[in-house]
């Protein structure tokens, strides 16, 4: 629901075509906001770069990817090519992102409840330990064992958006524990990113990094709700990791962590505020287009309660759902998606270990993961299912979760730096897996819902 929808209409000055484009805008404005518009936005560009990977502009593609930006203060110069500025840089604002969510959940989402949470973490547990050990026993022994890590992640976006196709086919339940789960299967591929894909580590500036976080913590606990001295921090955090050599999106999320949860006015008191600030007599305007300098007051006021009482944490995160939505997820889908997809790259999936490895592992190791520690975890009366859930459903959620994408690709961007081969063989299998795996768990979940009406 919009703002707009709790006041009645004759409160409200329309011009004359206002109403008719208000109808056409509200329905957009809702759309973009929601995960479809990412999983869509990302959908596009994944399309136009295998148009462009797989076309006479194949090699300027590549090429334009790979050019270097310079950024320079005096003498001191820091470049990096523009796909790393995506992967490195804009990507640390989609982990932020995620540790924003992250926290949120813990804090009062469905992670907050540690019974009701216990299902969703042993299910994503089982959804990553399965998917990595049918990599590993296809590459154990072999160079190519660093990939391990690449089917353990889900696509939170396209996941939810397949599921919300569904609409009320299924219980509702089924979206809260896909959301909960996807959410601890990020926070576990960060910490596979930050614990096993670093090279070597700089223990000064990983210690500058420490020393900022703890800044930025005790900033949080002295009560300091601007965003300003956060987001000078976030960046230099996110330096100092560049340097260090654990991956700079990594600062994304522990950056996330610091900052403040709780609103400078308590929720409690909004609505009596409000009511103070209302109950000010002031004399109405005799032009509904202009405000008197009383009314103008009142209006800065308001706006400012109505700041005061959302946390840092709540408007960071619906500031950038949409920037990070429409901008670096499509970004990075166009930067890293472009692989060549041919007949060779299908048989590709039988005849090699790096293929094979990540397609078995999304495609089997996922839904086979959580599946068997969701019912391991119902036989051991550790968890319950929601009303009108059972073990099968589970199985259509677990191939669902099996659309890895973006973190997926992420990771074995990181697994097979410099090694362009075994990469883009590990790309086609992520593409195809995924979207096998979207149509399978699609499809399972409608036939369910079909034999139950």
């Amino acid at each position: 629901m919009e703002p707009r929808d709790f006041l009645p209409e004759d409160y409200r000055v329309f011009a004359p075509w206002e109403k008719v484009t208000d109808r056409i805008l509200t329905p957009i404005e809702r759309f973009i906001k929601s995960q479809t518009a990412t999983a869509l936005s990302l959908m596009i560009m994944t399309v136009v770069s295998l148009i462009l990977a797989n076309s006479p502009l194949s090699e300027a593609y590549h090429h334009f990817f790979k050019t270097p930006i310079t950024l320079c203060f005096g003498d001191h110069c820091f470049s990096l090519t523009l796909h790393h500025w995506i992967n490195d840089g804009l990507m640390t604002l989609f982990f932020f992102l995620i540790g924003l969510e992250i926290k949120r959940e813990i804090l009062v989402g469905e992670l907050a409840n540690l019974k009701a949470a216990l299902l969703p973490v042993l299910a994503a547990i089982g959804g990553m330990i399965v998917p990595a050990l049918f990599y590993v026993s296809m590459n154990y022994g072999k160079p190519t064992i660093d990939g391990w890590g690449i089917p353990m992640a889900t696509d939170i976006a396209f996941a939810i958006s397949v599921i919300v196709l569904l609409g009320r086919r299924i219980p509702t339940s089924l979206l809260t524990f896909l959301v909960a789960l996807a959410i601890v299967d990020d926070l576990g591929a960060v910490l596979v990113i930050a614990l096993f894909y670093t090279k070597s580590i700089n223990f000064v500036a990983l210690g500058v990094a420490a020393l900022i976080l703890a800044g930025l913590t005790i900033l949080n606990l002295a009560g300091i709700r601007h965003v300003l001295p956060y987001f000078l921090g976030g960046l230099c955090v996110w330096a100092a990791m560049l340097v260090s050599g654990v991956h700079a999106t990594v600062a994304g999320v522990l950056t996330a962590f610091t900052i403040p949860s709780t609103p400078k006015l308590n929720p409690l008191h909004f609505r009596g505020t409000l009511n103070l600030l209302l109950k000010g007599k002031c004399k109405p305007s005799t032009d509904p287009r202009i405000l008197t300098e009383t009314q103008q007051t009142i209006v800065e006021a308001v706006h400012t309660v109505a700041v005061e009482v959302r946390s840092p944490l709540w408007r960071m995160e619906h500031a950038l759902h949409l920037p990070v939505a429409l901008i670096v997820i499509p970004l990075f889908a166009l930067a890293n998606a472009g692989v060549k997809l041919d007949l060779s790259a299908i048989t590709a999936i039988w005849q090699d270990s790096i293929a094979s490895g990540v397609f078995l592992g999304l495609l089997l190791g996922k839904p086979l993961g959580i599946v068997s520690m969701t019912w391991l975890g119902q036989k051991l009366k550790l968890v319950s299912f929601p009303p009108g859930v059972k073990l099968v459903h589970y199985v259509g959620v677990g191939l669902l979760a099996g659309i890895g994408f973006t973190m997926s690709i992420f990771i074995a961007e990181l697994a097979f730096y410099g090694e362009a081969d075994h990469l883009a063989k590990a790309k086609a299998a992520i593409i195809l897996a995924s979207f096998m795996a979207g149509v399978l768990g699609y499809t399972w979940l409608r036939l369910l819902s079909t034999k139950k009406n």
